[in-house]
C-alpha cells in the first residue's frame, strides 16, 4: 500500500487525524494509542464538517486540562513506559525527537531540556501518538507529500507575535517543498510539519496508484477563501513505465548520535544491523557539546527492510531517535570472477562503467580462508590475488600487467 497526502491547503495533527478516520482507520486504533501514553483522560471524538465545499472529517481532542508544558525528556518517558506496538512507538519517539530539536535550534536550547507548547502539550501527544498509530495501521511501504502550505502573514505566540512561517515550522520544513499557500494566516502547524517530514518518503505530485480510500482531515477554521482540509489518498501502486514491477526505490539512510554506549559493544551494533538487512553500516567518530567523545551509527537500507533495521538499532543502542534521509544512488555494473592462490579459489568482485573494468577487487573472506588453509599470512594471499586479478581489466589500463 502507498499514500499521497495532499498538504496543499496545510497541515496539522487534527487534519492528519481526521484524514486518517477518512481512509478507513478504525477510531479505536488512535483511541486506545493515545489512551497509553497520555497520562490525564483523552478522548477523540468525530464530526461530519464543510469546509468550502469539502465535506470533511474533524477529530477533536477532548481533555480536561491541556495546560502543562512538559519537555521532550518527559514525553520520551511517557512513550518509553506506554504499552505501545513497537512500529507506533518508533514513529513516535522520531517525530517527536525532530520537533524537539527544530524548537531547540530556533530558541537555542537543549532538546532534552527546552519547555514549549508543542511538544509538551497534551493534545499535542496526542495528535503525534493518534496519527503514528493511524500510519502504522494502514501499513504504507510509502508516502508521498506534496508541496506543504505554509501561510503567510504573521501570527499570535507564546513567544510574541511571529512572521508565518513561524521559525519552528521553517526548519522542521528544511529540504521540504513548501509554498506561501492561499490566504494569509499560519496553514502549516509545528506538529503537522514534523509528522509529515518524518514519515515522509518523498514528495511531490500523486504517484501513479490505484486509490481505493480518500480520507479528507479538516482543520478547526473554516476560511472563506479556501477549503481548510488535508487530503489522504490511499491504494496500490500503479505500474508504469517510470515505476517498473520491481522499481529502484531509493534507499534510506538511517543516521543517530551516541554519546552513552559501552563502545565494546559496537560491532555487535554493527552485526546485528547488517543481520538486519541494512546493505551497509559504519561508525564516524565526532565530539558532541561539553566536549563529550561520540559516535555517529550510520546504515544504509533499502525501504522493505528500514523497519527491521530501525528496531534493531533501538534494541542495541541507547539511542532513543533517528534521523531519516531518502538518497539517490548511481551504482556501478558488477561481476564475480575466480582467481585461483596456491590452488585454492578467491573470488574476485569486477566493477565495470559501460563495459570497462574499472576496480578488482578480491573477496577478502575468500583470503582469509584461503590464509588458514594455507598457513600463509593474509597479507601475502590478498597481494597475490590481487597480482592474479589484474587479467581482468581492459588491454589499455595502465593498471593491466
Amino acid at each position: 500500500m502507498i499514500g499521497w497526502a495532499d498538504a496543499s491547503s496545510g497541515a496539522s495533527g487534527d487534519m492528519l487525524l481526521g484524514a486518517l478516520l477518512g481512509a478507513g482507520v478504525p477510531l479505536p486504533v488512535l483511541q486506545e494509542a493515545v489512551a497509553a501514553v497520555a497520562p490525564e483522560p483523552v478522548r477523540l471524538t468525530v464530526e461530519q464538517v464543510h469546509r468550502n465545499g469539502f465535506a470533511a472529517t474533524r477529530c477533536r481532542v477532548d481533555l480536561a486540562d491541556s495546560s502543562t508544558h512538559r519537555t521532550w525528556r518527559d514525553v520520551a518517558a511517557l512513550l518509553a513506559a506506554a504499552a505501545l506496538p513497537d512500529g507506533v512507538r518508533t514513529r513516535a519517539v522520531a517525530t517527536f525527537e525532530r520537533l524537539a530539536v527544530a524548537e531547540a535550534t530556533v530558541h537555542g536550547a537543549d532538546p532534552d531540556d527546552v519547555h514549549f507548547h508543542e511538544v509538551g502539550a497534551l493534545d499535542a501527544i496526542a495528535d503525534v501518538v493518534g496519527v503514528c498509530a493511524g500510519l502504522e495501521h494502514l501499513g504504507l511501504e510509502r508516502l508521498v507529500v506534496s508541496p506543504v502550505a505554509v501561510g503567510s502573514g504573521r501570527v499570535r505566540s507564546a513567544h510574541g507575535e511571529l512572521p508565518v512561517p513561524p521559525p519552528a515550522v521553517a526548519e522542521l520544513l528544511r529540504g521540504v517543498p513548501s509554498l506561501a499557500g492561499p490566504g494569509q494566516a499560519e496553514l502549516c502547524t509545528p506538529t503537522g510539519a514534523a509528522l509529515l517530514s518524518t514519515h515522509a518518503t518523498s514528495y511531490g505530485a500523486q504517484p501513479a496508484m490505484t486509490v481505493h480510500s480518500v480520507g479528507v482531515g479538516a482543520g478547526g477554521r473554516d476560511p472563506d477563501t479556501h477549503a481548510n482540509v488535508l487530503r489522504l489518498f490511499v491504494g496500490e501502486p500503479a505500474l508504469t513505465t517510470e515505476e517498473p514491477a520491481h522499481g529502484t526505490r531509493a534507499p534510506l539512510l538511517l543516521e543517530t548520535n551516541v554519546d552513552d554506549l559501552d563502545p565494546r559493544l559496537w560491532p555487535d551494533v554493527i552485526a546485528a544491523l547488517l543481520a538486519a538487512g541494512a546493505s551497509d553500516a559504519w561508525l564516524t567518530p565526532i565530539v558532541m557539546k561539553k566536549g563529550r567523545p561520540a559516535h555517529t551509527l550510520a546504515a544504509l537500507v533499502a525501504h522493505d527492510r528500514a523497519e527491521a533495521v530501525r528496531a534493531a538499532i533501538f534494541r542495541n543502542t541507547s539511542t532513543i531517535g533517528l534521523r531519516e534521509i531518502p538518497l539517490g544512488k548511481t551504482a556501478l555494473e558488477r561481476s564475480m570472477r575466480t582467481v585461483q592462490v596456491d590452488g585454492h579459489d578467491v573470488r574476485v568482485k569486477l566493477a565495470l562503467l559501460h563495459g570497462e573494468v574499472v576496480n578488482v577487487q578480491p573477496e577478502y573472506d575468500d583470503v582469509v580462508r584461503v590464509a588458514a588453509e594455507t598457513g600463509r599470512p593474509a597479507k601475502d594471499v590478498l597481494a597475490d590475488a590481487a597480482a592474479t586479478s589484474r587479467r581482468f581489466r581492459s588491454p589499455d589500463d595502465p593498471r593491466h600487467p
